[in-house]
């Protein structure tokens, strides 16, 4: 529906940049599809009168019809290039949605290749320990300090671009990021945690990546990127609802 809008719109354009005003010098104009010069007499399409009509040249201002109809045609011109690539830019949005699964998760296209990541064992360390984060069994509820934490201290798929675009297929309408992970004693962490005594609050603290993002169907898939350059190292796309403490992790390094 959009691109034949845009298409209906171009050709609108096109059709309204034939139509202009021929100035007379007397301040008076008729609008006129053409017009040309036939030694001391003007010849003209007039719009009103759907016909040929003449009159003397010097009567008409071609100074001033040439300067406002020149412009007109360039604006249109322009209005009209802007429809197209922004159709060309939708065909092609929509060819890339096509490449991505529907199943949530986290995508990247390597040229023309698909990289599907792995959904990594996120775990909760406490001072009770080590639990398995499974969305069933929250975190305990003890004042203090924990970590969200996965296995390992190297990311699942190095990628070389130090700006790479995801492609997250979101399970939930959750919030979503890309954050740099800290490898430390064979884990490595997403998050840290602190439980706020009386209340039993969560405060979640992550070391997001400024990134960009880009909805691109109202079914929950968002394209993300960085804003700068990563640096080498280890990160993760994470899938979080603020207080849950159960995030999905998808883990990567820069090379």
């Amino acid at each position: 529906m959009r691109r034949h809008l845009a298409l209906f719109l171009l050709i609108t354009a096109q059709l309204l940049a034939a139509n202009f005003k021929l100035y007379l010098k007397d301040g008076t104009y008729q609008i006129v599809r053409e017009y040309k010069v036939d030694g001391d007499r003007i010849r003209y399409y007039s719009i009103e009168r759907s016909d040929w009509e003449e009159m003397p040249a010097a009567l008409v201002d071609l100074k001033k019809t040439d300067a406002e109809s020149g412009a007109k045609k360039e604006k249109i011109a322009k209005q009209a290039q802007a429809l197209s690539e922004e159709d060309e830019a939708r065909r092609d949005q929509e060819k890339e949605i096509l490449k991505i699964p529907q199943d949530p998760g986290v995508y990247r296209l390597d040229g023309e290749q698909l990289q599907i990541f792995k959904l990594a064992d996120a775990t909760a360390h406490t001072n009770k320990g080590r639990s398995i984060l499974k969305g069933l069994s929250p975190i305990p509820m003890v004042a203090g300090k924990a970590t969200i934490e996965i296995p390992g201290e190297r990311g699942q798929i190095g990628i070389s671009d130090t700006r790479p675009e995801f492609y997250i297929q979101l399970s939930l309408q959750d919030s979503f990021a890309i954050v740099k992970v800290t490898p430390k004693s064979g884990v490595r962490i997403v998050e840290r945690l602190t439980i706020q005594p009386v209340v039993n609050e969560i405060v979640e603290e992550r070391d997001a990546v400024p990134i960009f993002t880009k909805q691109l169907t109202d079914g929950g898939l968002n394209k993300i990127w960085p804003q700068d350059p990563l640096e080498k190292g280890e990160y993760a796309v994470v899938e979080y609802e603020e207080g849950k403490s159960d995030p999905r992790v998808w883990d990567f390094r820069i090379e």
